[in-house]
């Protein structure tokens, strides 16, 4: 009789994603040395999503899926699902519907939070194309978001060189600011440490906020550049200038620098990242 597999609770949020779930859900019970469930939130979609997650059910029982009848953002949805998850459970992993997960990523991600130290830890994220995201960034400021939206290309290349860690490329776990939500894996007890996602942050930036409240209860965030998923990213903030998503966004930063009482710096973060 082999060893007893350590369980791992995935939490997936759906909004129209009718492009992607499927292979997002299959990779997650293609894994191998793990007892898995998984809750999905699906918010409101119009799509065939819904369909998608109903016909998954049918195969895998430890498949939730949680229905809302309206998009209720990143945080309500997902909190309704970390309540959903036994706290008896070893490993818990948020994860966004256009990524796709596997042993060898999943088990160098284990192995990183053995340290105690260690709230959150995330992967390196790349698309189809095998173009690396900027996953683990420093905390951003009212400088960098500025920059970021000024039309000039010149000026959105410098906000975003200032999101940027330099590593020695031979060091594969690194402390950063904040780690984007795409794939965050941590242990149930951290819920415990900080609490549960900011309901008062619609859509974003509530990775910031969270990642901000763990080093400030003592909890690194790190990024383990040995695990790598893919990661098909949407930016549905960047299609259009004007869009509910980037009116959340711009509400959310406001909030956050109100919260945590900053603006232009974050250096007192920035130094426990650099402490760690």
């Amino acid at each position: 009789m082999g060893a007893k597999r350590p369980t791992l609770a995935f939490v997936i949020l759906t909004w129209n994603s009718e492009r992607v779930i499927e292979r997002c859900v299959r990779s997650v019970f293609a894994l191998k040395s793990f007892d898995v469930s998984a809750y999905v939130v699906d918010n409101g979609s119009s799509d065939k999503t819904v369909g998608i997650l109903d016909a998954l059910t049918q195969e895998y029982s430890q498949l939730h899926v949680i229905k809302r009848a309206v998009n209720e953002g990143t945080t309500v949805p997902r909190n309704l699902a970390l309540k959903e998850i036994s706290p008896d459970t070893d490993y818990i992993c948020v994860l966004d519907s256009d990524t796709e997960v596997n042993d060898d990523a999943i088990q160098a991600m284990v192995k990183t939070l053995d340290d105690k130290r260690v709230g959150i830890v995330g992967p390196e994220m790349r698309n189809e194309a095998g173009v690396l995201q900027n996953s683990g960034r420093k905390i951003p400021t009212l400088t960098i978001k500025l920059s970021k939206v000024l039309p000039f290309k010149k000026a959105q290349r410098w906000g975003e060189s200032l999101e940027f860690y330099s590593y020695p490329s031979d060091q594969k776990v690194v402390p950063v600011g904040y780690l984007m939500s795409a794939c965050w894996m941590f242990r149930p007890e951290i819920l415990d440490q900080v609490g549960y996602l900011d309901e008062k942050i619609f859509y974003a930036p509530e990775d910031v906020d969270f990642c901000l409240r763990c080093w400030m209860a003592g909890l690194g965030v790190v990024q383990n550049k040995n695990a790598r998923i893919l990661h098909s990213w949407q930016r549905l903030s960047r299609k259009k200038l004007f869009s509910k998503h980037n009116w959340e966004h711009i509400k959310g930063l406001a909030y956050l620098f109100t919260k945590h009482r900053y603006l232009w710096s974050a250096r007192k973060i920035e130094k426990l990242v650099a402490g760690f």
